[in-house]
């Protein structure tokens, strides 16, 4: 009898992807569109023109979809969190007395 081998847990620690799509970007993009549906809701509720309201959607959509799109292939599944990590980094520290370092 011929002994088999299997490959299990072949994704694991992979990012999660759709469409092209990486990790967060996904939230990202569904709380975008959340956001598109909660306008056109009020669009219409107000008495706006339904095909000012579905033109100026498609046209924000568009843009969401883009722009999600290209900070994603930008900067990957980590790499928009690390740009906002930098930031708050300061460029030097400033310590006026010795004191500090004399209590050590």
């Amino acid at each position: 009898m011929a002994s088999s081998v299997y490959n299990i847990n072949k994704g694991i620690n992979k990012p999660i992807e759709f469409k092209g799509l990486k990790a967060q970007y996904i939230g990202y993009l569904g709380a975008g569109l959340v956001v598109l549906l909660i306008l056109f809701s009020i669009l219409y509720i107000t008495g706006v023109n339904m095909f000012l309201c579905l033109g100026l959607i498609i046209i924000l959509g568009t843009v969401l979809f883009m722009f999600v799109y290209k900070i994603s292939n930008q900067y990957g599944q980590y790499g928009l969190m690390k740009r906002a990590a930098r930031r708050s980094i300061p460029s030097h520290l400033v310590c006026a007395s010795r004191r500090l370092f004399i209590q050590l």
